[in-house]
């Protein structure tokens, strides 16, 4: 019987979950209240989709950096650096919101930071569990890496709401000492192997993410589906204008609202795990992204509360599936001397289809609407499914996601 739990009986590994699992608590609860108390001071929705924007174009610019920078230099130093960098961008959004000053202007530019931060951290991190743990243990500790950050997106919302109804300051306090205990812990892994190259550092060595993404036409389609998917169905930006305005629950309520795709996708993942993807993988993507599509535009026409948090954990199951996927694929079949750089290149798409659909949500929903957005956006990623189907009928025909 396969041990759910064998990456664990590594002690770096452990530490290197603990780390990873703090880190995201605390950007859930640092977003969470970054998007409310500027909502809520503003009213202004394109500002949720400056939040979002100002995070992920230091990834898009730095994609070709970010890759070898963790290849190169070390992913565990770099990983550790980036979430110092973290908790100094929540000092600065702290000593804003204790000013009694909170300058969207200001904020914006700690994001923007924090952005570049990430831009580092995202590859760095993703590509290192696969240096603490054997071979054999590799598909367990890339399950249980994505469960920590679902986990955390379960605990964050609800945890940063609850906090911030006390006071912003309490909230963004607590994240603090979230990125203080991350950034300490991963330094205490020792320095793992990793297989590094020796060619000089050229524009080919730079692209190579680039060019192993684009060789490997499954990997492309399933991280590129991911991508157009949840950038024109995501809602997550505009939960604030539906906990305030729409469904009138809050700031606990938003939390609530923020945890629940989280709670589907642990669910999912419980799901995987019981009855793993034996066969037919393609068609189940395919399949799923449409699910997703669906479950959000039930979301966005809902104004009953209980509803509207069924269809959002229903949003996280379908959409864990293709994380899972794509997470399976391009850890275990990216070669170690190339790993950083695909994973570089894997949170450009990450971070387009979360903060640039963030983005593209905000600016739409201050002209259109949030409920016009969020249910043409469903509508639109059912179409990415049904147009993706025929464009990579190589996903379509995969059955396995292993290479055999």
């Amino acid at each position: 019987m396969t041990d759910r739990f064998s990456a664990f009986r590594h002690a770096a590994y452990s530490r290197y979950f603990a780390s990873r699992f703090c880190t995201s608590l605390a950007a859930q609860i640092v977003s969470v209240a970054v998007g409310w108390q500027i909502y809520d001071e503003t009213q202004n929705a394109a500002l949720l989709g400056w939040i979002g924007l100002v995070q992920f174009l230091p990834a898009l610019v730095l994609v070709v950096v970010t890759g070898v920078t963790a290849d190169r230099f070390g992913r565990r130093n770099v990983m550790g650096l980036a979430v110092f960098v973290e908790m100094g961008c929540a000092l600065a959004v702290l000593a804003l919101a204790l000013s009694g000053r909170f300058d969207p202007v200001w904020v914006l530019a700690a994001l923007t930071v924090f952005g570049v931060a990430r831009a580092f951290y995202a590859p760095a991190s993703s590509s290192l569990a696969v240096n603490l743990v054997p071979k054999e243990d590799f598909a367990n500790a890339v399950g249980w890496v994505t469960a920590s950050w679902q986990l955390a997106s379960i605990i964050g919302p609800v945890l940063g709401g609850l906090l911030y109804g006390i006071a912003a300051p309490v909230a963004y306090s607590t994240a603090v000492v979230l990125f203080l205990t991350a950034g300490l812990m991963i330094f205490t892994i020792p320095k793992p192997a990793q297989r590094n190259t020796k060619e000089p550092t050229t524009l080919s060595t730079l692209l190579g993410g680039f060019s192993y993404v684009w060789k490997e036409k499954v990997v492309l389609g399933a991280i590129s589906l991911d991508l157009f998917a949840v950038l024109l169905g995501g809602a997550v930006a505009l939960l604030p204008v539906y906990a305030r305005d729409i469904l009138e629950l809050g700031p606990s309520g938003l939390g609530l609202l923020r945890a629940a795709p989280g709670i589907g996708a642990v669910l999912m993942i419980a799901v995987i795990t019981a009855f793993p993807i034996r066969d037919h993988a393609g068609i189940i993507l395919f399949a799923c992204v449409a699910l997703f599509g669906l479950a959000t535009m039930v979301f966005g026409a809902s104004t009953l509360a209980w509803l509207s948090i069924f269809a959002l954990a229903l949003v996280g199951a379908f959409d864990m599936v293709s994380v899972y996927i794509r997470e399976i694929l391009l850890q275990l079949w990216t070669p170690d001397e190339v790993r950083g750089r695909v994973s570089a290149v894997n949170s450009v798409f990450l971070g387009a289809s979360n903060e640039l659909g963030e983005a593209r949500a905000g600016f739409m929903a201050h002209y259109l609407g949030a409920v016009v957005t969020v249910v043409a956006g469903g509508a639109a990623a059912i179409g990415v499914a049904a147009l993706w189907s025929v464009l990579f009928p190589a996903i379509r025909q995969t059955r396995h996601l292993h290479r055999d």
